[in-house]
């Protein structure tokens, strides 16, 4: 198996449905495959008589994003690994071929990180024109709803960590990626459109569910992959407080939830403590990060 497609999805099955039918399009099952993992969700369960091509996977109960990632990733057979999110599909041109040609170029690739359009677009050509075009350069990390990983760069890895939630999983791999020696590449060629509502979500406003599991899950990385995370997590820390938790009571609230919440888990996130070589955080900050 050259190429395995992987999705990990709860509750959005119509988006879902719109990410298989393209990819139906430009698969050949001989070479490739999908693979789609139910995380707790039965509206989505009627697709899998429908998309009898997919191979599936479901949990009753939600276990989230990383550990369904996680459950997920150990049952792919490709050499290469595409992750998508569920509302995500390529759009460039020749995917596929490019995807494959990029990692045959080049042995110390571990990571493509592909441009994400974000949008609702008509058609896929109206997405391209939203674009944006430039040089791959060497990064230090990824986006979860597009991007390539070689197995063998994964296999060196833990995989997608048990000790995260959602907000942050991809952060992880790509450090581990990075200790073993792989590089990170971002691609403006390779272009997936992530089929969100921008508008809408401008006018959400403050979204405390992501701030409140992004705190958490930053806090938890410098306590894992940090030689001396001390002044990472006091720096985070104090960062949040003044950005967010000092503007609004729900934030103030949501903070230190977080906190109390990591006060609980210290005992097992330590079980997880690996810290990478010092040249591998040297790298990460001094390396160009994601364009967005």
């Amino acid at each position: 198996m050259d190429i395995s497609f992987l999705i990990v999805t709860r509750n959005r099955p119509a988006d879902l449905r719109v990410t298989l039918n393209t990819l139906e399009k430009i698969i050949d099952l001989e070479k490739h495959e999908v693979c789609v993992f139910i995380d707790g969700c039965d509206k989505t369960t009627p697709l899998i008589e429908e998309y009898n091509w997919v191979q599936w996977s479901k949990v009753n109960k939600s276990i989230s994003a990383s550990p369904a990632r996680n459950a997920l990733y150990k049952t792919a057979k490709g050499k290469i690994f595409i992750g998508l999110d569920d509302d995500a599909h390529p759009i460039s041109v020749n995917f596929i071929e490019e995807v494959t040609f990029r990692f045959r170029e080049s042995v110390n690739l571990g990571i493509i990180a592909f441009q994400e359009v974000r949008g609702l677009f008509a058609t896929d050509q109206e997405a391209l024109k939203c674009s944006k075009s430039g040089l791959s350069y060497i990064t230090n990390d990824f986006v979860g709803c597009g991007f390539a990983i070689k197995k063998e760069a994964y296999d060196t890895t833990n995989g997608f960590p048990l000790w995260m939630d959602i907000y942050g999983e991809e952060s992880a791999v790509a450090i581990e990626v990075m200790d073993a020696g792989y590089d990170i590449v971002y691609d403006y060629n390779l272009k997936v459109n992530h089929r969100v509502d921008v508008e809408k979500r401008k006018t959400m406003g403050r979204n405390y569910f992501r701030f409140e599991h992004q705190l958490k899950n930053t806090i938890r990385f410098y306590m894992v992959y940090y030689p001396k995370p001390l002044f990472k997590i006091a720096k985070a820390l104090l960062h949040n407080f003044r950005k967010y938790a000092l503007s609004d009571k729900t934030y103030f609230r949501y903070y230190w939830r977080s906190i109390g919440r990591l006060i609980l888990d210290t005992t097992v996130i330590l079980k997880y403590r690996k810290p990478v070589n010092a040249i591998t955080i040297k790298n990460r900050n001094n390396l160009k990060s994601l364009s967005y």
